[in-house]
């Protein structure tokens, strides 16, 4: 058993960037067996931290964060910089010293803390987006750390990997049940592919929030931002180039199903169904809803995630269509108050035409009484 982790906070720095406030960084101090470092954290960190291990857990970690202080600052009083420096190093070490490993052990705390993953960050981190869907929190949160993104692409390429893996066998197979087992595979693998691309959209947004929110010191800069919404474009086209192709199978091989299996028969329905059996005219209430391509090859789990993943795909066109409304009420705000100032300004020329009328008018009666 690996020994408990030696952490503490012994001092604190106040840093000043121009054109911002003053903040205090926490000096956390880390010694491992190797080697010791230091790992610099803002307030903000810490409650992001909490956030992130709760949604996990669905349990508050063992020691309580100190309080957000609404009238006083760390930047203008070193009374409050000890008592919140010594209550988050209480915090840290009662996650990292306590019986119960539940926190320690997500990919948040090491991610946060820089520590080396011991059993890969893969699967640490498949296992906090399932605790995370199982306890109904959103996994965004747990895809908002920077780190953790990257793991989670790296998952969802790994995915896509297999989904065009098992597209092959089955395009190659020779049996009808070699073909179903290659296609369910592939469905699942494109299935779970579209719910990590959901948690990695809904994380990139947070992170553009709290990039949009700090002015451009968030923990990402917007080119890494940028960079990120590429992989994730990149990353829809080839999941929906995948759906397609898997369609276009499908459909082909319900083609040479047809043509080698034989109709059935009046007499075959009629053992089939009892002799009795007839299909109601009309509008059924309560009749199962036909299977579709997506559908016809996924378990029950698969298609509780395929719902949620349209549910998700729902919400964001939802978002998008918001997103177009305000902004074609804004344009029209713009254009309400252009069309003001216009107006406001041919009255004004109406008035100076009319002024200079009468003034040239002045003019003609003058050179008339001079002639």
């Amino acid at each position: 058993m690996a020994p408990p982790l030696e952490l503490s906070i012994p001092s604190t720095i106040l840093s000043s960037v121009p054109n911002e406030k003053p903040y205090t960084l926490y000096n956390i101090t880390l010694r491992l067996p190797l080697r010791t470092f230091v790992v610099q954290k803002r307030f903000s960190d810490f409650v992001t931290l909490h956030n992130s291990l709760t949604s996990i857990v669905s349990e508050a970690p063992p020691a309580p964060l100190p309080s957000k202080s609404w009238f006083k600052s760390t930047a203008s009083s070193p009374e409050l910089t000890e008592t919140r420096r010594v209550g988050l190093e209480a915090y840290l070490r009662a996650i990292a010293e306590g019986p119960d490993r539940r926190w320690r052990e997500t990919s948040i705390w090491r991610s946060f803390l820089n520590l080396p993953s011991s059993s890969g960050s893969g699967s640490s981190v498949k296992s906090d987006l399932i605790a995370a869907h199982q306890r109904g929190t959103n996994a965004g949160v747990v895809a908002s750390d920077p780190t953790v993104w990257l793991d989670i692409h790296r998952e969802l390429k790994g995915l896509l990997h297999d989904g065009r893996l098992f597209l092959g066998r089955r395009d190659g197979a020779t049996t009808a049940q070699a073909q179903h087992e290659a296609g369910t595979k592939a469905k699942t693998a494109l299935v779970k592919a579209g719910g990590l691309l959901g948690n990695l959209e809904e994380g990139l947004k947070i992170l553009a929030e709290e990039e949009r929110r700090n002015r451009g010191s968030g923990r990402i800069g917007e080119g890494e931002l940028r960079r990120r919404r590429d992989l994730l474009s990149s990353a829809r086209v080839e999941k929906e180039g995948l759906e397609k192709l898997s369609v276009s199978l499908a459909v082909k091989n319900q083609g040479a199903g047809a043509t080698s299996a034989p109709a059935a028969t009046a007499q075959d329905r009629s053992v089939l169904f009892g002799p009795g059996v007839s299909r109601p005219s009309g509008r059924v209430l309560g009749a199962p809803v036909p299977e579709t391509d997506k559908t016809r090859e996924l378990d029950n789990d698969g298609v509780l995630q395929l719902q949620k993943q349209i549910m998700r795909d729902q919400d964001l066109d939802v978002d998008e269509l918001a997103k177009i409304v305000r902004r074609q009420k804004e344009m029209g705000i713009a254009i309400q108050g252009e069309l003001e100032l216009q107006n406001e300004m041919l009255t004004r020329v109406d008035e100076d035409v009319d002024r200079v009328q009468g003034k040239i008018g002045i003019a003609k009666k003058r050179i008339g009484k001079i002639s």
